[in-house]
């Protein structure tokens, strides 16, 4: 077992993570799903389909503006979505980078390129040199998603690395990162090798791609461990504009190089990117955001949205910050998140 999977297993283990059977799967996928119509015998056909489900291990620029947060060599997992070696994963563990591999469940080792990253979903994309000789996984439909739906949560590794969840929230998710989902889909129990995992829906088809452990699943009052996904409906929309110039035109949505945290109804400045548009604004750690244009905002996702709502990238956002024990307006000259990082290898 190799030592990336052996550590995977034996995190698992920890959380009490346990692969489920074929005859679980085939529980779970029963009819109306497809799968419950397969007359292969259970482990050939669950063994076909998360067979799509590979490694992904990348090279970073050792320049790269992520490089300081998330390393110079990354691994997890990504999911065969074509016959032409198109591959989906999580866009953290291929941004910036100059050079990928593919690993498939039987060890096989495939160079990959860099096709594209989108910041505003998450997903990133690459493209083995070469076809895979797997069967691609079917996108589904994440809106026909229920709560309390069983699904499947698939890791490189094989049916080793399936486990079982529910669906135990849809709703949305805010990120420090400026990051926002309208609505993200929370599974639990936890999966320990959630980075680029798919998200299997009763189908069998791909509903969503692993981004987070989280330790309010289901939030409200009674905190439960989990995972959150990307939903899958959030690609038709960019794949093409990825796979053309490797981001979706258009100008994007200004980015500022904060990172900020809802603190006792506070927003707090816990990170400024160096070098970024907030850097040069005077923005600083432990400033706290008590204003965009002017009103304040009443969470994490309602400052996102009115920082975006000044129009696109390139547009001048004022912020009213309490710095220093007064607030000061600062102007902060937005950017494209997109243009901040190092995503031409100049090697």
């Amino acid at each position: 077992m190799p030592s990336r999977l052996a550590a995977a297993a034996k995190s698992a283990r920890a959380i009490g993570f346990t692969a489920v059977t074929a005859a679980t799967i085939a529980a779970l996928l029963a009819p109306p799903g497809a799968l419950a119509q397969q007359t292969a015998p259970p482990n050939s056909w669950v063994e076909e389909l998360v067979s799509a489900v590979v490694q992904i291990k990348t090279h970073i620029n050792p320049e790269g503006r992520t490089v300081e947060g998330l390393g110079r060599e990354r691994e997890g997992s990504g999911i065969v979505i074509d016959t032409d070696g198109l591959i989906l994963t999580i866009g953290y563990l291929m941004v910036e980078a100059y050079a990928a591999e593919v690993v498939d469940n039987k060890g096989h080792t495939v160079p990959a390129s860099v096709v594209g990253y989108d910041h505003e979903t998450g997903f990133g994309l690459l493209r083995t040199i070469e076809p895979l000789k797997l069967k691609p996984m079917v996108l589904g439909k994440s809106a026909q998603v229920k709560e309390r739906d069983p699904v499947l949560i698939a890791s490189y590794g094989g049916s080793a690395m399936v486990g079982a969840a529910y669906v135990v929230a849809k709703r949305e998710f805010a990120g420090s990162w400026e990051y926002l989902l309208d609505e993200a889909l929370f599974t639990a129990p936890a999966h320990p090798a959630w980075s680029g995992a798919a998200l299997i829906g009763r189908e069998g088809k791909l509903v969503g791609v692993g981004s987070l452990i989280v330790s309010d699943a289901t939030a409200g009052n009674e905190k439960t461990p989990g995972n959150m996904f990307v939903p899958i409906d959030r690609l038709p929309p960019i794949l093409g504009d990825l796979i053309a110039d490797g981001r979706v035109a258009g100008p994007g949505r200004p980015w500022l190089g904060v990172n900020a945290e809802e603190l006792r109804g506070r927003l707090l400045v816990g990170r400024v990117t160096p070098g970024g548009p907030a850097d040069r604004a005077g923005i600083k750690r432990g400033d706290v955001i008590v204003g965009v244009q002017g009103e304040q905002p009443k969470s994490l996702a309602d400052f996102y949205r009115k920082v975006w709502a000044q129009g696109p990238a390139g547009a001048n956002v004022a912020l009213d910050v309490l710095q220093d024990h007064e607030v000061r307006r600062l102007e902060v000259k937005s950017i494209n998140r997109l243009d901040h990082l190092k995503l031409k290898s100049t090697f």
